[in-house]
């Protein structure tokens, strides 16, 4: 059921959403993370948020799963597949993401892979990805994920 909810309309419902994506998510092994931040050493622009669970990422065209949700910034993302992508081309990619009600937050997104190579778990693959012109709803998803997997002060009792 897709309710074309936005999900900025209250923090308290996109929380809600990633703790219900958090139980359901696939887990993979923390060696892919580990073997990433190791070989990945590079000066970036942008801070990167690890994400502990996978949200599907699916072709906007043909609605069908492509692979999972590795890592996301405000400009770009890296999905983990079962088959290479072509470096170079233009992808449609969808996310779905989980709101109350079992309705879902659809966000549509047009993307250049940059790069890809083998996951450390065999038979999988991550790519790097540049996103064209990101939609509004994606820059607050970005900011709800970095909202949520951040360590935030407790307010002080009077």
């Amino acid at each position: 059921m897709d309710c074309r909810t936005r999900i900025g309309e209250s923090a308290a419902s996109v929380y809600k959403a990633i703790e219900q994506a958090r139980s359901e998510a696939l887990v993979r092994p923390c060696l892919r993370a580990l073997r990433s931040e190791i070989s990945m050493f590079t000066d970036r622009r942008i801070e990167r948020h690890q994400l502990p669970y996978f949200l599907k990422v699916f072709n906007s065209v043909t609605d069908k799963p492509i692979g999972f949700l590795g890592n996301l910034s405000e400009d770009g993302l890296m999905l983990i597949s079962q088959l290479p992508m072509m470096v170079g081309a233009d992808f449609n990619l969808r996310l779905k993401i989980p709101m109350e009600g079992n309705c879902q937050q659809v966000i549509d997104l047009n993307a250049c892979c940059l790069w890809c190579h083998e996951d450390a778990t065999p038979h999988h693959y991550d790519a790097g990805f540049s996103l064209q012109r990101a939609p509004p709803e994606y820059g607050q998803l970005v900011e709800a994920l970095k909202q949520y997997f951040s360590f935030q002060p407790l307010p002080t009792s009077a």
